[in-house]
Order: structure tokens, then sequence, then C-alpha cells
């Protein structure tokens, strides 16, 4: 094959889409390779507080507080408020194409082009993988440490078997029960999604009531003295702390990755997405201001200021509480971060994308076996074998870049149809908001006089500005189920602060999200290209509530 013709197929294969079906009551044909439709309203709401809330609640909260002070409540209310935004975005979505699974990978599959979603898919894959490593290792490390609150068992207990030996070679480091964690977790969701479920909803609903135990006892040993100056470090010291507090919310999109197993995706759905994360916003806000109004922020402790502050009121019994709240905490999350990979691996295994291994379906238990089974391997390997905290510098990058498209996506699907002419000039505009945003971001980060801010004017006047040709110039449709209020409004804030927090990660995050995409453009040339099948028959997705398939 010569060059041009090379380029020229791979241009065009690049650019397909996802049909979104035929007829609006088209039901899946090959319903033998389905997963089963189990989760309520109420299921999907646990999912995503499982997804969202791990021991970053007991932890996360008073980092912040040693720089934004009692300020840190505003703190994560604005990042709360920002992930609001970001989760109408996905509620609208997830109620528009709800029937499998997919997430960010399907939507922007079906609104921009093949190769936009597997670099969708490869970003927020890579944070899933490493985040369910390091998620993995933090949860021996609590189980170890319960362990050796016995007396006989402290500190006989080395150091490779739960909380990770000594670094060989700068990032090798040995974790015995981590990897055993995660087989016995991957082996819950191998049964069923039923029995994954159970274990989720028992552990949330510990993990939540713990938490509201943890407001309420606190809420007597307030002073509220601990609470004036409000923001000693100013303003800016809060919405530093808002970009950090934004990731303590990440983990509501996993809803929008069960909507094959959603009962009544179309209702249900958007109840499950932004119900979970007001939960969040709550519980989140009554721990900073427990947290502040206990001790003095400036007296908070580094590694454990929740459970220090407790015990600096003599409330010991409480400490306990936190450690067994971390573990509920992050076994949800491990839990619900490995179905999402499986998930996401499913789909694009039924569209060619990966092998097809990865699209088969358990005929009894009704999961994705294999693509569950890869998922645990990948994740046994990380969590038992490396340091994987040297790589936190570059997660992120994946939630922050599915969640722009996410929202970007929104705008693509309301266009008008018969509006062709005007596509490239809005796509032109979202992207112009998305670089105003990470010019923004630079010049906040590197600030180093007032006088920076007077330069902020620019990009933000800029962005307001395509955000106004967004509203004025295109033609936006409405659809049917639940909508996003004020698009193009909303999904052009979410680009904008998006890509804002985008420019405050650390550099190595982003040189890996230029050589990952890289990598992934290559795979995709070589691979992707030739197996790909977006026009599948077997993969028709629904445009009303479907009936509830019996098992």
């Amino acid at each position: 094959m010569s060059g041009s013709s090379f380029l020229s197929q791979f241009a065009s294969s690049a650019l397909r889409t996802k049909p979104l079906g035929k007829s609006s009551d088209v039901l899946r044909s090959n319903s033998g390779q389905g997963l089963v439709r189990r989760l309520g309203p109420f299921d999907l709401v646990l999912l995503g507080i499982g997804a969202s809330i791990g021991a970053g609640i007991f932890v996360v909260t008073g980092t912040v507080a040693r720089d934004a002070g009692p300020g840190v409540t505003i703190s994560f209310l604005l990042a709360g408020a920002s992930c609001v935004l970001n989760a109408l975005c996905y509620a609208e979505l997830a109620s528009r194409i709800p029937a499998v699974v997919g997430g960010a990978y399907l939507y922007s599959y079906t609104a921009f082009n093949e190769l936009t979603a597997f670099l969708v898919f490869t970003h927020m894959m890579l944070d899933y993988h490493i985040g369910a490593a390091s998620i993995a290792r933090s949860l021996a490390s609590y189980v170890i440490n319960i362990f050796e609150l016995i007396p006989s068992v402290k500190d006989n207990i080395p150091n490779w078997v739960g909380h990770g030996s000594d670094d060989i070679f700068g990032f090798i480091s040995i974790n015995l029960l981590a990897p055993i964690l995660l087989v016995i977790l991957t082996i819950i969701l191998c049964r069923g999604v039923g029995e994954s479920t159970l274990v989720n909803t028992i552990m949330t609903i510990t993990k939540v009531i713990i938490v509201l135990v943890v407001i309420i006892v606190g809420a007597f040993e307030v002073d509220a003295s601990n609470w004036s100056p409000f923001a000693p470090n100013g303003f800016k010291s809060m919405l530093t702390g808002a970009t950090v507090a934004y990731f303590a919310y990440v983990g509501f999109d996993a809803v929008a990755n069960s909507a094959e197993e959603s009962k009544s995706p179309q209702r249900d759905l958007p109840i499950g997405i932004i119900g979970s994360l007001l939960v969040c916003v709550v519980l989140y806000i009554g721990v900073c201001l427990v947290i502040t109004g206990m001790v003095p922020y400036n007296l908070l402790g580094e590694d454990a200021p929740l459970a220090e502050a407790f015990k600096s009121k003599g409330l010991n019994f409480v400490s306990v509480l936190i450690s067994i709240g971390a573990i509920a905490g992050l076994t949800t999350t491990l839990l619900v971060g490995l179905y999402v990979q499986s998930r996401l691996y499913l789909g694009l295994g039924r569209d060619g994308l990966l092998p097809a291994v990865f699209a088969k379906v358990h005929p009894t238990r009704h999961t994705p076996v294999y693509s569950q089974i890869w998922v645990g391997i990948v994740a046994f390997i990380l969590a038992g074998l490396l340091n994987v905290s040297v790589l936190s510098h570059i997660l992120s990058v994946g939630s922050l870049a599915g969640y722009s498209v996410v929202a970007a996506c929104v705008m693509k699907l309301r266009w008008d149809d018969s509006q062709v002419s005007k596509r490239m000039e809005g796509i032109t505009c979202i992207t112009v908001i998305a670089c105003c945003g990470f010019v923004a971001g630079i010049l906040y980060r590197y600030s180093v006089s007032s006088l920076v801010y007077i330069f902020l004017v620019l990009p933000v006047a800029i962005a307001i500005f395509a955000a106004a040709a967004l509203q004025f110039r295109q033609v936006y449709r409405d659809l049917p189920g639940f909508s996003c209020p004020w698009v193009p409004i909303v999904p052009a804030v979410c680009i904008f602060f998006n890509i804002f927090l985008f420019a405050q990660l650390h550099y190595e995050a982003w040189v890996r999200f230029v050589v990952l995409s890289i990598v992934a453009v290559f795979v995709y040339a070589f691979y992707g290209q030739y197996n790909a099948n977006a026009a599948n028959d077997d993969a028709i997705y629904y445009h009303r509530v479907p009936e509830v398939v019996a098992e």
C-alpha cells in the first residue's frame, strides 16, 4: 500500500462515527452476549458514591485546609459546583445514549469520530490502571494498620507484606497483600453484578455512616473561633485548594458505564450521576467544617489530619472508626474502578478496536469475564511489583480530557443536522475555549505578581466571545430525556475550567498526554482502523426506556 493510500484510508477510518441506531425501539439482537439489567436508582447512587469517596475524605480535606484555612469549605464547594456542571453533561448523554457500556468513549465515538474515541479511552484507561494499583496498595497498608493495633502483631509484620518494601532501582517495590486483595475483588466481579453490587452497597453504606458519625461527633467539639480568619491566605489559596479538591469528586462518571446493567437507564442514570455527586458534596463540606472547627488550621497534621484532630480531643475511638471507614472507602473505590475498566474494554472489544476476546460475556454469570480478568492481571502486576506513587504526577489527565470531550459532545449532538456549514465553526469555538482555559491556567499557575492577573482578562474574554458565538451562531435542538440546562454555556464553562485544571498538573502529565496520544494514534493506525466496526448490528442503542431483561 502506498503512503498516500494509507493516509487516505487512515483519514477515512479515523473520521468514522458510531450510529445511534436504526429505529427508536430496536433491542439487542444477540441477547446472549448482553449484560443483565439489575441496577436501580439506589444502586446507581451508591455506585457513584462508592467510586468518588475513598480514604481521601479523611485526608484531602485536612491537606487542603492547611493552606486554605477554614476557607477549605469554599474550595470544596467550588470544586463540587464545577463537578455538578460536568455531571449535568454526563447525565444528558447517559439519558440520550443509555443502552450499552462505554461512557465518555461511547459519547465521543457518537458525537465526533473513531480516533477521538480511541484517544479518550487510552487516556482514561491509563488513569484507571495506575489508580487501581495505587488504591490497592493504600488499601493493603490500611489493612495492615488495623492488624498492628494488636500489640503482639505490631512491628512484627515486614513492610513487603502490606506497606511495600524499600524501593529497588527507584520504582520496584514488593507488596504481597495488594495483589491478594485484587484477586478477591476480581473474583467477586466475575461472579456477577448482583454479588459485586451487594459488596458495594454494604461497604458504601458503612462508609457513609462512619462519615456521618465523624461529622456529628465532631460537631460537638467545634470551636467557632477557629473559623476566624476564614480565609487567612486570601482567595487564591481557596481557588488553588479547589483545583486539588476537584479530584476528590472524580468517580461519578462510573455510573455512566453501568448503562447496560441499569433497569431503566434513561430515568435512572441521571439520578445516579447527579444524586451521588450531591451526596458527596454534602459529606465533604460537612467534614471540612468539622475539621477546621475542631483544631486551628495551622495545627492540622499532614498524614492523618482528621484522625489527629479527634485524638487531640481524647476521642481515640473515632480514629479507629476513621481507619475502618478508610478501608470501606478504598474497597468500594477499587471495586468500582475495576468494574468500570472491564466495561470499557467490553465496549472496545465489541467495536473491534481491541481483540474480540474482550467482548465475550459469560453465558450464565452475564459478566465480561475476560475483560475483568485482564483488568485484574494488570492491576495485580502494577500493585504487586511497582511503587506506583512515583506515577502520581501523571494522573488525572485522562479524567480531565474525558470530561472536556463529554461537554463538547453535548453541544455537538445538540446542533441542528441541517446546519452543516456551521459545524466547523462550532468545533473551532470549542477548541478556542479549551486553548483559552489552558493559557489562563498557565498564567494563574506561574503568576509572580498581581500584574499577571491583568493578562488573565485576555484569555477569559476570548473564551467568553467564543461561548457567545456558540450561543448565537449555532442552532440547538430540543431532545427527549434529561437535558443539560443552559447549553452551550454550561458545557463551555466545563471545558474552560477542566483545561484550566489541566494546566495546574505537573509538567510530566503534559508530557504523558502528548506521548500517550502519539502511541495511541500508532496503535489505531496499525490495528484499530482495520478491525473497527462502527456500524456493528450487534451493538444497537436504545432511544427509549427498555424493558427489564430477565436473567
